[in-house]
């Protein structure tokens, strides 16, 4: 209210230029993954408290239609509303001035997006008993089947992994990948979201892949300490193999 918008009023004659407001503001925009993260905390309070007097009493002095979770919701809708409307600006705006500005505010909100949506899984994961901040910047998240072939098992056992895959979440970060398996909880709001158990990590320095499996082009192989771990990994669909591949890449290179 005190910056942004009086930023945006300031482009009222010129909505095509509005694109340069956002990216001026960019590293503010890092307080909406904080603020989600803390969200089912928040939840998890106005639920316990939101009879008392107090809240009702601030309700009636400020002459307020809704209760203050309706508000504490505002900013989740706000951040998500955003890409829309910058996509619905660029629309209009294809040969204007300030088109370029436009596209690359609306990756950037993208890009904060899917930081808050990784970020909110990665809160989730519980018996990891180091510091997740050491593992640097979480890059990726998703759910896959597993299967696991180590040079060390027992032949019987490496027959049974060949054949019946896990499902597993994993977390890419930049020093490491983790997989964790994935419980849903019973309850609402806060309890309702499902939490990762967390099994087991590679250090992404002994880390080697294999892009291409043989008969199935939603597969690829994560491999460790020169394949004496090896896991074939199967994603939902190619396009989501592909991206997990390039951003493995990049991190091995």
């Amino acid at each position: 209210h005190r910056i942004f918008l009086r930023e945006l009023e300031n482009y009222v004659e010129y909505p095509e230029l509005v694109g340069r407001c956002f990216l001026d503001q960019m590293e503010d925009f890092q307080i909406y993954e904080k603020y989600c993260q803390n969200k089912p905390r928040s939840e998890s309070l106005w639920r316990q408290f939101s009879d008392s007097v107090f809240f009702q009493e601030c309700q009636r002095k400020l002459d307020h239609k809704l209760s203050l979770d309706s508000y504490l919701l505002k900013p989740v809708q706000r951040i998500t509303k955003y890409q829309l409307l910058l996509k619905e600006m660029l629309k209009y705006s294809k040969n204007c001035e300030g088109a370029e500005d436009l596209q690359e505010a609306l990756n950037s909100i993208l890009g904060i997006l899917k930081a808050v949506n990784d970020s909110m899984h990665q809160i989730a994961i519980t018996g990891y008993d180091g510091n997740l901040n050491e593992l640097g910047k979480l890059l990726m998240q998703g759910s896959f089947s597993v299967w696991t072939d180590h040079k060390k098992g027992h032949s019987k056992v490496k027959d049974l992994a060949r054949f019946k895959p896990m499902q597993r979440h994993l977390f890419l970060h930049e020093k490491a990948v983790l997989f964790c398996k994935k419980r849903e909880e019973n309850g609402e709001g806060y309890e309702k979201a499902p939490s990762y158990s967390y099994k087991h990590s590679l250090n992404m320095a002994a880390v080697g892949i294999t892009e291409n499996v043989k008969g199935d082009a939603k597969k690829f192989e994560i491999w460790y300490n020169a394949r004496e771990e090896v896991y074939i990994i199967q994603a939902p669909t190619p396009e989501v193999k592909a991206t997990w591949v390039n951003e493995i890449r990049k991190v091995l290179t």
